[in-house]
């Protein structure tokens, strides 16, 4: 009886260590296509809810509480002959320490998904090659979301994952799908991953390590300094802006943050914050409303 208890403890333990990265949820919405038939729908989304979920995107081993929180939204506005038209709304999230929120880290809605999906196809993603738009797709937003997830509990830390979400664009080049492009008026998959990865854009890095790791994880035990830090790392990405004033980076960071911050300078210990909303306004004037809610 010993031995068996030792046994299922073991596989137990193996299972938990073993949890695949994403705790995803995706939902894919048809009403603008008014299909009477909505088999081939509910059959896509259980199919994508299990190859988000159920993928094992690394070799990193990570326990059931540490999967990233994630949100997938597709609307399909176009459907025929198994040929979809797409967008796809991506929104994850972090727990913060010692509390029970949960941080918002990336919402981003992408414009150009388009797709052939033939109903119970399985869906499997091959690193080596490039096989269907929609597994990129996907695990080219797994990889994004799994990096961004990285790089707020250690500095640049969700490098490997940025540079596997770069090679799916790479294989993508010659697929002639929408939003792999480099050369196009509209944001692409191409220059998310690419500015992450630039230089030229490291603040943005930098800043998310410490608004989170060294700001928000530490507001329930010192809500006076975690406001400095996170007040600190917009400052660092007001410096970003001032080369690069129209930065995409930029765009997806405030999408994400920008009610959180309002929260954040509007509640516990007051700090002057009028030097605080003349950056963010500098730095994000699409949010200026937003900013002018800020308490003082």
């Amino acid at each position: 009886m010993h031995r068996l208890l030792i046994i299922l403890f073991c596989f137990i333990f193996f299972i938990t260590v073993k949890a695949q990265e994403l705790n995803c949820t995706v939902t894919v919405n048809s009403d603008k296509v008014g299909q009477t038939n909505q088999q081939i729908f509910k059959t896509l989304e259980r199919s994508l809810n299990d190859f988000m979920n159920k993928t094992k995107w690394s070799n990193r081993i990570y326990k059931d509480q540490e999967r990233v929180n994630a949100r997938m939204f597709i609307t399909i506005s176009e459907y025929e002959a198994n040929r979809f038209t797409a967008d796809i709304q991506i929104q994850s999230s972090r727990p913060v320490f010692n509390t029970s929120y949960e941080t918002p880290i990336f919402n981003y809605k992408d414009n150009q998904l388009n797709f052939q999906y033939i109903e119970f196809q399985p869906l499997a993603f091959n690193e080596n090659s490039f096989d269907s738009n929609l597994v990129g797709v996907m695990s080219f937003y797994a990889y994004i979301l799994l990096g961004l997830d990285a790089d707020t509990f250690a500095l640049e830390g969700g490098t490997e994952f940025f540079k596997k979400a770069q090679g799916i664009v790479t294989q993508a080049q010659g697929s002639n799908s929408a939003g792999w492009s480099k050369s196009t008026s509209e944001r692409t998959r191409f220059e998310l991953v690419d500015n992450i990865l630039s230089n030229t854009y490291r603040e943005y890095r930098v800043a998310m390590y410490n608004y989170h790791r060294n700001g928000m994880d530490v507001l329930a035990d010192n809500n006076s300094a975690g406001k400095q830090v996170v007040s600190g790392a917009i400052r660092l990405l007001n410096t970003m802006a001032k080369r690069r004033p129209n930065a995409f980076l930029l765009q997806t960071f405030f999408d994400a943050k920008s009610d959180e911050i309002v929260n954040i300078f509007s509640d516990g210990p007051k700090m002057d914050v009028v030097k605080l909303k003349e950056t963010l306004n500098n730095t994000a004037p699409f949010y200026s409303s937003t900013w002018n809610k800020i308490k003082y």
